[in-house]
Formats: structure tokens, C-alpha cells, sequence
């Protein structure tokens, strides 16, 4: 079964998501921003949420992280949990 492995940023509106994808775009670490921005636990570890399989997230999220290339930065992406900023590091 194909695995993805992932770090994100999550972040409660549109505005700040743009903001932030904006400066990762602009060469400021991914992990430094998850640290500074997300909402999620994951930010400890720079936003990293290891390995997962294929109906671990919610779809949204899932159907960005699957059809990504290992290294891409997701454009900022809704899901009901709020705004996402995805990094494919590794695909298995």
C-alpha cells in the first residue's frame, strides 16, 4: 500500500496560510514556520506527521499529499480543521 510522509502547517484562516506558503515560497524553512504558526501538536516536530496510508487523513488533505512529488509545498488547502500548508518529504 503506497504511504506518504508529510509535515504540515495548520492555521485557522486563508489570509495567514497565503501569508505564511508566501515566505516558504521565498526560501524560510518550512519547519521554522511550523514551529512559529501551526495549531497543530505536529509543530514540535516542525509540522512532521511521519507516515500515513490512504484513509488516515481527510480526504482533502489526503488527495493533496498523495498526487504531490516528494519536496513540493502544497498551496494552502481547507479542510475542516482549517488551513493546511503541505511538504511531501518521502513516498513509499
Amino acid at each position: 500500500m503506497a504511504r506518504v510522509k508529510a509535515s504540515h502547517i495548520l492555521v485557522d484562516n486563508e489570509k495567514k496560510a497565503n501569508e505564511i506558503y508566501e515566505k516558504i515560497m521565498g526560501g524560510t524553512d518550512f519547519a521554522k514556520m511550523a514551529k512559529l504558526h501551526s495549531s497543530c501538536p505536529s509543530k514540535r516536530n516542525g509540522g512532521d506527521l511521519g507516515l500515513f496510508g490512504k484513509g488516515q487523513m481527510v480526504r482533502e488533505f489526503e488527495d493533496a499529499a498523495f498526487s504531490m512529488q516528494v519536496g513540493e509545498v502544497s498551496k494552502p488547502i481547507k479542510t475542516q480543521f482549517g488551513w493546511h500548508i503541505i511538504k511531501v518529504t518521502d513516498k513509499k
